[in-house]
């Protein structure tokens, strides 16, 4: 196959990858969100990579070392950069009207994930080549998702707070910055840890601690959707949800 083809494809089976799970964790809600607001998340996703980038780049020699002290910093500055972008871009939808209900937090947080990822496999397949696109769609999409889902239970906190007044949790772990604090910082720890284990030495017990991090993070994305599940099956819709209901019926 020529390489122009072959390129292609690998381009085309990025994008179709990271669509399917969009729908995979879209479907998912009770509650379908708008298709424009869950574009222009995932477009914002998309920005953010271009951000984390260009921080990246700054790093300099950094990249390059071959110390594993120096391997782990790039690491967790990495983990640190691109989190931190995306829940950024995520946060732009919690202002919506749309944005009605705790797994509304899960949704955008993936959503803009998914648009981090997509820019990033578009970039190292075009860089890279074939065998880059492969490792990046069939891993590093999914792993993006995941990374995100403790901060869609930061954004679900910031949901519940907006509901219940602003004399909710004004201190401590049920503040604001509680809440952005635990589904960040979480979000970051996965990220590093999985580029620990990527940019450590090959071997067998890598890539068995590489799946029990997959697999831890696929146990917390599965906890924060259940309870958010089972609070919406337990309580019905919130008053927020019925009053911005209203409003969009209204208009």
């Amino acid at each position: 196959m020529p390489a122009a083809a072959a390129l292609t494809l690998s381009l085309l089976a990025s994008v179709g990858v990271t669509l399917w799970w969009l729908w995979f964790f879209v479907r998912r809600d009770r509650h379908p969100e708008p298709l424009w607001l869950l574009a222009r998340t995932f477009a914002w996703g998309m920005f953010a990579w271009l951000i984390a980038a260009a921080f990246e780049a700054s790093l300099g020699r950094m990249l390059d070392s071959t110390l594993p002290l120096t391997l782990l910093l790039v690491a967790l500055l990495t983990a640190v950069i691109e989190e931190g972008s995306k829940f950024v871009a995520a946060t732009t939808a919690i202002t919506e009207l749309s944005f009605d209900e705790p797994m509304d937090g899960l949704v955008y947080a993936v959503t803009a994930a998914l648009g981090f990822a997509l820019m990033e496999n578009v970039t190292y397949t075009l860089g890279f080549g074939t065998g880059a696109a492969t490792w990046h769609a069939l891993v590093t999409t999914l792993a993006h998702a995941l990374f995100s889902a403790p901060q869609g239970y930061a954004l679900g906190g910031l949901h519940w707070q907006q509901i219940r007044g602003p004399g909710f949790g004004r201190s401590g772990l049920g503040s604001v910055r509680g809440w952005i604090l635990r589904g960040v910082l979480l979000s970051m720890a996965l990220h590093f840890a999985f580029n620990g284990l990527v940019s450590g030495p090959p071997g067998l017990w890598p890539l068995l601690a590489l799946g029990a991090v997959v697999a831890l993070m696929i146990g917390l994305a599965s906890r924060y959707y259940l309870s958010f599940e089972a609070h919406a099956r337990e309580h019905g819709p919130s008053a927020y949800f019925l009053e911005t209901q209203a409003q969009r019926n209204s208009k």
